[in-house]
């Protein structure tokens, strides 16, 4: 396979275009016999003659001019690419991926679009992900730097966790008389409930701080309602079908839209989502996942409490 330098095409084009080898040195700061060699190479590497000598210089062949444009477009590409990751390393330009957990997307996700254009206009955003176990895995497999996502149950050696913020699960519920007063454990067990995030139901964080809440109690919550996203479940409580716990941040955001008829009261004791920002231990973060960790820490302790860091 034949390997062409960059470093030969570029002492290629300067020769070809002063017709000397030694002016070809002076304007690229190189020794003349560096050039020379080269020249010399890629004339190997080709099986090619570039350049006759004429006394003190050298006349290029027509196998030069057939090379030439090929070799100034291939630098040309090198400049633009080395100036595009200029663009993309200064978030001029380029594509900012994020992890960011379906619930938290839906009270957040817009605003930290809206934060990250303000400050960077040319860039293009992806915010990536579902439920948090499945942004914890794009993580693992290293599709994307950095992510939001609830805890507890998502740790895993190789990750740096730093929680953020926690959001109050609360009990949403269109019959007023099941909201008069905070929801115990023991109410909850008998409570017939619609959940989301069905097919993340064993890691789902909501999930896992209800069951520690119920282990006194011996039982689980059951559901009569399993749906995937929590605006059908809101909707759904708001016709009285079922009652569901969600966290806080949705409830302001849902319940005035689909489901205005309902309410909300806090569970006894109360229970949390911890929000945390998440990536790979020792990593050095690009300043695209920088910036979304500033972004979106600043915009989710905008609306939940936030948690000191550790």
């Amino acid at each position: 396979m034949t390997v062409l330098s960059l470093h030969q095409l570029t002492c290629f084009l300067a020769t070809y275009e002063h017709g000397s080898l030694t002016a070809a040195a002076d304007e690229l700061g190189y020794a003349q016999p560096s050039v020379s060699e080269q020249v010399r190479a890629l004339e190997k590497t080709l099986g090619v003659q570039l350049f006759r000598r004429v006394g003190r210089g050298v006349v290029p062949t027509t196998v030069a001019d057939t090379l030439r444009p090929h070799a100034e477009q291939v630098l040309a590409a090198v400049d633009e690419a080395r100036r595009a990751v200029q663009r993309a390393r200064t978030l001029q330009t380029g594509t900012i991926r994020f992890g960011m957990f379906g619930t938290a997307r839906l009270y957040a996700g817009a605003d930290l679009v809206a934060d990250v254009l303000e400050r960077h206009p040319g860039v293009r955003v992806e915010l990536v992900g579902q439920n948090s176990s499945d942004v914890f895995e794009d993580l693992r497999r290293g599709r994307i730097e950095a992510a939001m996502i609830a805890v507890p149950g998502l740790t895993g050696e190789g990750m740096t966790v730093t929680p953020v913020a926690r959001d109050e699960l609360v009990y949403v519920s269109a019959d007023p008389e099941r909201l008069t007063s905070p929801v115990t454990a023991q109410r909850l067990a008998r409570a017939s409930l619609v959940m989301p995030e069905t097919t993340w139901r064993a890691e789902d964080s909501t999930r896992i701080v209800l069951r520690q809440m119920l282990h006194e109690t011996g039982r689980n919550p059951t559901t009569r309602i399993e749906v995937e996203d929590v605006e059908t479940a809101v909707e759904l409580a708001g016709r009285g079908l079922a009652d569901t716990i969600i966290p806080r941040g949705a409830v302001d955001q849902l319940l005035p839209r689909l489901a205005p008829d309902a309410g909300f009261v806090s569970l006894r004791p109360r229970q949390y989502d911890t929000l945390a920002i998440v990536h790979r231990a020792g990593a050095v973060l690009s300043p695209a996942a920088q910036l979304m960790i500033e972004l979106a820490t600043a915009r989710i302790r905008s609306i939940a409490e936030p948690v000191a860091p550790r």
